[in-house]
């Protein structure tokens, strides 16, 4: 399975869930790009070709894939929607349900690892924003 469509159906899937896409939303799915190197050329073209298709059928064929994918990459993509569902200071309803019921329902995954990855996940996304300076000796 492919990570990349992976990740980018859940991205868009997880920002029309609440029926509203935000800035927050958006910013964070360049630096999730940009953390798993996805290009922005590509990112647009899987985007593009998602905004054509009935998000249920998107759904469906994400989860299908998820189940057939690793237990590491099943791990990391739902740690990145809950650090995007995060990404404005809240996670609306919608999307909790939304990740609720793939990580929990569907693909039976530990709690407790998906936290733990989500906390990485969320610091390297924050050194993305704000690189570190390098700091000289007075």
């Amino acid at each position: 399975m492919n990570f990349n469509s992976i990740v980018v159906r859940l991205y868009h899937i997880l920002i029309q869930s609440d029926g509203r896409v935000n800035d927050a939303e958006i910013a964070l799915g360049k630096r999730m790009i940009e953390a798993e190197r996805i290009s922005e050329f590509e990112f647009n073209y899987m985007l593009n070709a998602l905004k054509q298709k009935d998000i249920t059928t998107i759904t469906k064929e994400c989860i299908s894939d998820l189940k057939r994918s690793k237990r590491e990459h099943q791990i990391r993509a739902i740690a990145w929607m809950c650090v995007l569902a995060n990404s404005d200071g809240f996670m609306d309803k919608a999307e909790w349900q939304f990740i609720y019921k793939v990580y929990h329902k569907e693909l039976n995954l530990p709690l407790d690892a998906i936290m733990e990855v989500q906390k990485e996940l969320a610091k390297k996304v924050q050194a993305l924003i704000m690189p570190s300076v390098a700091v000289t000796s007075y």
